[in-house]
């Protein structure tokens, strides 16, 4: 499995992009793409990280981070020339660290800037090959750059600029120490970029050891985001739970549906395609290749529910998923809001439905309470009108999904690779 970069033709255009300093060949390309006002945390932190400040961004997941880090970085990497890498953007997961490649890779092309994405899943040669022939901006995952590190194939002293993309998701994975690593291998001195949607303790050392007097800008914080979202608690009796769920993965557009472990994903997107829902699983039990498809067939619409686990679902980064429902209850307050945010992006509409059996209401009213939800509570059961009107649920084809075609989208590819003598910088994943 490779990558390839995109270009998009741009056009002449002024607006308020130029006026936070964004590169004018960027900017053409952006109203390409209709995109001419930048978000909040765009128009809070480009002009500071342009200037060539260390920047703190508390964002919400779908706020626009990716190019208020972006446009910066290229905006400042296209002012000189020299020797790479001279940017290197880490994200907690391969899918992301892909949707951010997609998005930035046009908008380098405009400045004559060369970008890479190195990621595992993904074959080693043309990784190593990029960083042989000077690449200016490295979009990457922990793991897979510190192992090119240890294999000598990866230098880091060139680098200017460093940022770090949902670091507390990075911190949760087990990937601080990855992080510190890489960081540490950057020259001192040089600018850092960090967007995180909280500051656990983790993040909060990085923050403290590693970014020089950084400025701060919190915006759509998660629990704003939590508010301007539907909230409904379904309150089901057990032996409707399945009938339920299908006829609410059944409505239109994309939903993401939450389990708690990897069988009970297996298990309901088997049940959803018996009842003639294209539904697919996503968890850890899967090839990097297979979640990749799966993600690709659920961003083009071709399997419109995607069943997934806590996990797995970091890497879900798709704006216009309008239904997050939750099969199995989250654990706690924080995983609520780690789920919702699946939803309402990009300034979206978005509904977060979670099925409660009678023995799960004092739980989940907790819960609910913790991550400052006010949520509908209704009475629920297949066929309601109500939660028709409000969710758009109608009753599934009940035609049967051949299991053979559902295989098709996730049958793994055989991968070899070579692995030379390495340098230890750090565990690796």
């Amino acid at each position: 499995m490779s990558w390839e970069a995109t270009e998009v033709e741009g056009v002449d255009a002024e607006n308020r992009f130029t006026e936070l300093g964004v590169s004018a060949p960027m900017v053409g390309v952006l109203a390409a793409q209709g995109i001419t006002q930048p978000f909040a945390i765009q128009e809070a932190t480009i002009r500071d990280a342009i200037a060539g400040r260390d920047v703190l961004g508390r964002a919400r997941t779908g706020s626009g981070k990716t190019l208020a880090f972006g446009l910066s970085l290229l905006t400042r990497l296209s002012e000189t020339r020299g020797p790479g890498p001279r940017a290197v953007v880490l994200s907690p997961t391969r899918e992301l660290a892909l949707q951010i490649a997609d998005n930035l890779a046009p908008l380098a092309a405009s400045v004559q800037l060369d970008l890479t994405l190195v990621a595992g899943g993904m074959g080693y040669g043309p990784q190593i090959r990029a960083f042989e022939r000077g690449v200016d901006v490295v979009i990457a995952t922990p793991g897979r750059l510190i192992d090119l590190m240890e294999q000598g194939a990866a230098d880091l002293s060139n680098v200017e600029i460093t940022v770090l993309d949902e670091a507390d998701h990075m911190a949760e994975m087990g990937f601080a120490e990855e992080v510190r690593a890489i960081l540490d291998a950057t020259p001192e001195g040089g600018q850092r970029l960090l967007f995180s949607a909280t500051l656990d303790d983790a993040v909060d050392r990085i923050v403290k050891d590693y970014l020089d007097d950084p400025i701060v800008h919190e915006v759509d914080s998660a629990q704003a985001e939590i508010t301007t979202m539907t909230h409904l608690g379904l309150i089901v009796k057990p032996h409707h739970k399945i009938e339920l769920t299908a006829e609410l993965a059944a409505r239109e557009g994309k939903t993401v549906i939450f389990a708690r472990t990897q069988k009970g994903t297996d298990r309901i997107a088997g049940q959803l395609r018996d009842a003639g829902v294209m539904a697919g699983g996503l968890h850890g039990g899967l090839t990097q290749g297979a979640r990749a498809r799966i993600l690709a067939a659920f961003k083009s619409g071709d399997v419109p529910v995607l069943v997934a686990t806590d996990v797995a679902a970091r890497g879900i980064h798709v704006d216009d998923v309008s239904l997050v429902l939750q099969v199995d209850p989250p654990r706690d307050s924080k995983d609520y809001l780690h789920r919702a945010g699946r939803t309402a992006r990009a300034g979206m509409a978005g509904t977060v439905a979670t099925i409660v059996l009678p023995h799960q209401r004092k739980l989940m009213r907790r819960i609910m309470g913790q991550a400052g939800v006010d949520a509908q509570i209704l009475d629920s059961y297949p066929g309601d009108e109500t939660l028709a009107e409000l969710t758009g649920a109608r009753p599934a084809s009940g035609e049967f999904i051949e299991e053979r075609d559902y295989q098709a989208l996730i049958a793994p590819k055989q991968q070899q690779r070579r692995r030379p003598h390495r340098k230890q910088y750090g565990r690796r994943r």
